[in-house]
């Protein structure tokens, strides 16, 4: 089970890729944070996102939920608009 609510039907291959790999980082922690902001936005990003995002990915698992959380700085150019949208989704449904 990989927790995600979205179906990939409808989507092209670069998302479909993009949506997997998020929800298959490697630590649960990783994979509710970027999968549930997959699920909810990957079908509306741009391809300019859609970049910002795969270099995201590239990023390792701890320096990235380090980032999010606040104890670490990312460099300069994965720290952009869309990584400020992560931070803020809110990674439960209010139901836990």
């Amino acid at each position: 089970m990989t927790g995600t609510t979205r179906s990939s039907d409808g989507l092209d291959d670069r998302r479909k890729r993009i949506l997997f790999r998020c929800w298959h980082r490697g630590t649960r922690e990783m994979d509710l944070i970027l999968g549930r902001f997959a699920d909810a936005e990957i079908g509306k990003l741009s391809d300019a996102e859609l970049d910002e995002l795969e270099r995201l990915l590239e990023e390792s698992d701890p320096d990235l939920y380090a980032a999010i959380i606040g104890d670490k700085v990312l460099p300069a150019d994965a720290t952009d608009a869309l990584f400020a949208r992560i931070k803020a989704f809110p990674i439960t449904d209010g139901n836990l």
